[in-house]
């Protein structure tokens, strides 16, 4: 077995890729990583949270107006 089929595109990728636990092909991969959007937000009297939800982000403000 020298090429495994992308799970969303079908295109055949190296196997090491395989191997390393990746199911996706490095075009589909870089789509998807693209994908994923966060920030991180220093908390009053805390460490810094990771957001990845920006209803959560609009909640963490104390004197916002809605």
């Amino acid at each position: 077995m020298t090429q495994v089929l992308c799970r969303d595109c079908y295109t055949p990728f190296a196997v090491e890729r395989f191997r390393l636990g990746y199911t996706t092909c490095l075009d589909c991969g870089d789509t998807a990583a693209r994908q994923v959007v966060f920030t991180t937000a220093p908390i009053n009297k805390s460490n810094y949270m990771l957001i990845t939800n920006v209803t959560e982000l609009a909640q963490l403000n104390p004197k916002r107006t809605s």
